[in-house]
């Protein structure tokens, strides 16, 4: 079985979130529901002083059913939520990555 590893960018737009604090609990929500449901490693990279943007990036590993796996996690963050959000993609095999 050939293994690869496919980053996710999340771009979000939190329209829910009203100051930083309300923001942080709607990305802690969503960061601990994509760890329990995807058990992907997922971190905020961009946007920490605003407070109705923010990146995230997630991490997938997994075979040949990755891309299917990240597409059920953008389908999964497009529906919580609902004010907008952008995705990037890159999946990458321990080949490319070992070079």
């Amino acid at each position: 079985m050939r293994a690869f590893v496919c980053i996710v960018e999340v771009r979000l737009h939190l329209g829910e979130a009203h100051d930083l604090k309300g923001k942080r609990k709607l990305l802690q929500s969503l960061k601990g529901q994509l760890r329990n449901r995807f058990g992907v490693a997922v971190t905020e990279t961009d946007g920490h002083d605003t407070w109705q943007r923010s990146t995230l990036v997630c991490a997938l590993v997994g075979g040949a059913d990755i891309d299917d796996r990240a597409d059920e996690l953008e389908r999964f963050v497009m529906s919580r939520v609902p004010d907008g959000c952008a995705f990037d993609r890159d999946v990458l095999s321990l080949e490319d990555i070992r070079g």
